[in-house]
């Protein structure tokens, strides 16, 4: 007896199905008939979507290895009025037992009207907005997300599906049936060659696009480019180092998660979650910390009664709503708070996503004061309370904290706004009008100077090489120093935050 193995949602909850090749006892007319058993296991309650997911995923499987048409719709392979199907306690897994029986004798009656059947179905475009599990999901080297799901997918958060064909076409040839099993997007700066390639895995083959255009000689075999990395794999993500030790790609099979060195070519076993419905861990302990599995329509998508779909990033980013707040890490990271949600800007290429706070920053709640940055740490001051994190570490909190702010800084609160110019000790916390400096290496830290700004009140302050910027409302000022800023009594040309800063058309 046959056996493959094959997952029908890589990046989404798995979806783990076994096809067994076997003769049916009794069921054969003729040798040439074939049975096939399909078990769809499910680790969780299945909903009757799911189970059609699954068997769609199933049929179509089965019908590039056979070159034949369908004759069966995964939509009745359920009673009407399936409600959700649950686990039994006596079992880990739930398995749902599809047999298909495959002849190459004459069709029935019906057939042509269920072949009818199945071609709409598949030739209509699926909604991603009605929980689907997507196969992967990677950004291109212009930071736009691709979601793969079957011979389909989509660009962006808001829009329709597309065919893969139209954007990867040597993927969906005669030789490569139109699927991703996983995908990621190479950080390599010490290898060019490779960086920012996007990286897509089929079966046991690896294909490398740069620009949408397949690079010479691929497809290649994935030992000869991952050696030690398995075929058919569930999903991959890249781990750049600072996040990893090193720049890395995690792959995930099953109940496997390896890890790979882009530069050494070696593979370790590692730890991390299985079947990751939008779970975020930690990438080299594996630890999953917060309230996780998610649901990606609340973050990743615009969708009508979810939660980004009421607060997407674009609405959030794009609002004429302060800023609460806005700092930059040692890495680059550019953090801007506004109610429970903050922005990041990992690249400008990328752009800005947001998240909520509370999911991020763990004490904090979801509101803060103002932040800033110093020797690879993050101050967030909220209310009488100063608290910090480890920005290299994914934003652990520093033991001992939070602290009052008259403890850590020596003054009172509340705080309008603070930032700190590079790896200079003076944090310039802005009260009021008033503009204090306090040496971050000093002990005790005192207010060391006092400035009187030409601005009643400020949201945030943000410090760079190319000067400071002083968050009014929704627009921003500039000054090329803070001692320009402390001594000014003229605003400069106002900017717009949304347009200049954020990178919205208005």
């Amino acid at each position: 007896m046959g056996k493959e193995a094959f997952v029908s949602s890589h990046s989404g909850q798995q979806v783990a199905a076994e096809v067994v090749n076997k003769h049916c006892d009794g069921g054969a007319s003729t040798e040439n008939d074939q049975c096939f058993l399909a078990c769809c296991r499910f680790s969780r309650t299945v909903s009757k979507q799911e189970l059609g997911l699954c068997t769609d995923e199933l049929l179509r499987h089965t019908h590039s290895r056979h070159n034949i048409k369908p004759s069966l719709s995964s939509r009745d392979t359920s009673p009407a009025g399936l409600g959700p199907l649950t686990m039994s306690p006596l079992y880990h897994n739930l398995c749902l037992c599809l047999v298909l029986a495959l002849s190459q004798a004459a069709p029935t009656h019906d057939h042509g009207s269920m072949e009818g059947e199945m071609k709409a179905l598949h030739d209509g475009s699926p909604d991603r907005c009605e929980g689907i599990e997507f196969d992967a999901i990677t950004p291109d080297e212009k930071g736009v997300t691709f979601f793969f799901k079957g011979e389909h997918l989509w660009r962006g958060f808001h829009g329709d599906s597309e065919h893969l064909k139209s954007f990867f076409q040597e993927m969906d040839d005669h030789q490569h049936p139109g699927h991703v099993d996983a995908a990621f997007r190479m950080h390599h700066e010490d290898q060019l060659s490779d960086h920012d390639h996007i990286f897509f895995f089929q079966d046991d083959k690896v294909f490398s696009y740069y620009n949408h255009t397949l690079e010479k000689d691929y497809p290649k075999d994935i030992q000869d480019v991952f050696p030690g990395v398995p075929t058919h794999l569930d999903a991959a993500v890249e781990c750049p180092k600072g996040e990893c030790v090193t720049d890395s790609v995690i792959f995930f099979k099953g109940d496997e998660v390896h890890h790979f060195d882009i530069k050494t070519k070696t593979l370790k076993r590692g730890t991390g979650p299985t079947c990751p419905t939008f779970t975020k861990f930690h990438p080299v302990t594996g630890i999953v910390d917060g309230d996780y599995p998610k649901d990606a329509r609340d973050y990743f998508m615009s969708c009508p009664e979810f939660g980004h779909g009421n607060n997407d990033t674009e609405r959030e980013r794009c609002s004429n709503v302060s800023l609460d707040a806005i700092t930059a890490d040692d890495q680059g990271k550019a953090y801007a708070f506004r109610g429970k949600f903050y922005m990041r800007l990992d690249t400008h290429r990328d752009g800005w996503h947001a998240f909520p706070i509370a999911n991020v920053w763990k004490g904090v709640g979801d509101r803060v004061d103002t932040v800033f940055s110093y020797e690879e740490k993050l101050y967030i001051i909220k209310g009488e309370q100063v608290y910090i994190y480890k920005t290299a570490a994914h934003y652990t909190l520093i033991d001992g904290y939070p602290k009052t702010l008259k403890e850590e800084l020596g003054v009172e609160g509340p705080v309008d706004a603070a930032f700190v110019c590079g790896d200079h000790p003076i944090v310039h916390i802005i009260q009021g009008q008033k503009m204090r400096d306090i040496d971050l290496s000093a002990t005790p830290r005192t207010v060391m100077r006092e400035a009187h700004l030409p601005f009643p009140k400020v949201d945030a302050a943000l410090c760079g090489s190319d000067g400071v910027k002083v968050f009014v409302g929704s627009e921003y000022f500039h000054y090329d120093t803070p001692r320009l800023l402390a001594y000014s009594r003229i605003r400069p040309q106002p900017h717009k935050v949304s347009l200049e800063m954020l990178g919205c058309d208005h």
